[in-house]
């Protein structure tokens, strides 16, 4: 048995014991009813959100005192939330890069990513006026553009995208989960 093993029973027995004496949030315990898993924050993992800032460093580990592993340059890009540990978010962004956040940088505005997996190829992504295939086509937006979600109702996002705002099918958007409803 390994010298630190009775500290880790006894953190361990700690731990659930910290558990059991919180009181959950109504928004926490609507999820566990749901199976959806909640982190200690009392929202659900993974979520979606976005950065806060322009200027935004992604490090290996949930402190300052880890190294910078990623800096964005862009606010308002989508982050998936996937672990949460103090005031630290483990994210992902669209291209898989994990890495860990301050979570005073991150918002819980939702954005999202036109298709970035066609970045490269000649494939527009139609914005339409309707959520429906044969809808009045508003703008032709680029793969990897960035816009800001509205509403999602599990097939479709309503979506702004530099001014243009219309229906993208969610099955073309990082930044919503297939199946979710968005409200805003």
């Amino acid at each position: 048995m390994p010298a630190n093993a009775p500290f880790r029973s006894m953190f361990a027995a700690l731990a659930v014991a910290v558990l059991v004496a919180t009181p959950m949030t109504t928004q926490a315990q609507a999820n566990t009813e749901q199976n959806v898993k909640v982190g200690p924050s009392g929202l659900p993992l993974p979520r979606f959100v976005s950065l806060k800032s322009s200027r935004v460093n992604m490090r290996i580990g949930p402190g300052l005192n880890y190294a910078v592993n990623w800096m964005y340059l862009k606010s308002g890009l989508p982050m998936e939330i996937i672990q949460e540990y103090d005031n630290w978010r483990r994210v992902r962004d669209a291209e898989g890069a994990e890495g860990w956040i301050n979570q005073a940088l991150l918002s819980g505005r939702r954005t999202g990513i036109a298709a970035p997996w066609f970045k490269g190829k000649e494939a527009d992504i139609d914005l339409r006026a309707d959520p429906r295939d044969d809808a009045r086509l508003v703008a032709r937006v680029e793969p990897g553009a960035i816009g800001s979600i509205k509403a999602c109702n599990g097939d479709w996002c309503e979506m702004d995208f530099a001014g243009h705002s219309g229906w993208v099918n969610q099955s073309l958007i990082w930044g919503a989960y297939p199946g979710e409803s968005v409200k805003d």
